[in-house]
């Protein structure tokens, strides 16, 4: 009888470990996540998705119970489905399919995308019924100057005809204003879709808020809107850099969790 050699027997035995650590890992950032958006109030009861794709080529993604609370997530309650929205292992949960609708037309046509967090908060979805859009108030607003897609209301999003024409409005973004709907964005991680999508939120509730002063709006010169947009991902050149900024509010994040829910790690 023959076996196989030591090095692809080690292979072999270490690959599925490494496979379910890392799964593990996502877990708890996504369950970090659902926690925070909890935290910060820009949930709506059990609606909207966060979803997070899974290492590896079976197309498996990451997804909240339908029905319970965000901040109910846990990391061993979040359920493993398919592109279809359907789950792939044994579940006590539900599945909302419908729900995975958008975020399956966006995780498929954007292998970047490994994190696609949607909102329907008031700020967001006030900026998202405006005419004008998202308009560069602040420095939170400069990070998503022209930088940010609009999608067009066409009702809920239940049906896949929609997908084609809410992948391109996105593009090569990493946020997404739904008319008349709210607020998407993606990310490399769970953590970095939550941090833009914070920010995106603090936008709009400036926006809102400033609006409703009644007077004049000033609008920075497009040059300095440009040249912070680009200082704040990194491109732009500058006496001083800050590489590490979101790392940092990542790690303040989780120390946060770490006191008020420390449960989602479950």
């Amino acid at each position: 009888m023959t076996t196989a050699p030591a090095a692809d027997t080690a292979a072999a035995a270490v690959e599925p470990v490494d496979a379910a650590a890392e799964e593990l890992r996502l877990r708890r950032e996504l369950a970090a996540v659902y926690r925070l958006v909890a935290h910060f109030r820009m949930t709506d009861l059990i609606f909207t998705h966060i979803s997070a794709r899974l290492p590896g080529t079976d197309h498996h993604f990451l997804i909240n119970p339908y029905g319970l609370l965000f901040e109910e997530i846990t990391a061993s309650n979040l359920v493993k489905i398919d592109l279809s929205g359907e789950p792939v292992e044994p579940t006590p949960h539900r599945v909302n399919p419908a729900g995975f609708v958008i975020h399956s037309a966006i995780h498929r046509a954007r292998p970047d995308a490994h994190c696609v967090l949607h909102t329907h908060t008031r700020a967001g979805c006030a900026v998202a019924a405006q005419e004008c859009g998202l308009l560069p108030l602040n420095q939170m607003s400069m990070e998503f100057h022209r930088r940010i897609g609009y999608h067009d209301y066409e009702g809920i999003a239940l049906n896949y005809e929609e997908q084609e024409r809410l992948v391109a409005d996105l593009g090569t973004h990493s946020a997404l204003i739904l008319r008349n709907h709210g607020l998407l964005t993606v990310g490399e991680s769970p953590a970095r879709a939550f941090l833009r999508m914070y920010y995106l939120e603090k936008a709009c509730e400036i926006q809102v808020t400033a609006q409703a002063a009644g007077t004049a709006l000033v609008l920075p010169p497009e040059e300095v809107c440009e040249y912070t947009a680009r200082q704040l991902e990194g491109t732009a050149e500058a006496d001083f850099q800050d590489d590490d900024a979101l790392d940092l509010a990542w790690a303040a994040m989780l120390r946060l969790l770490d006191r008020i829910a420390p449960d989602h790690r479950d």
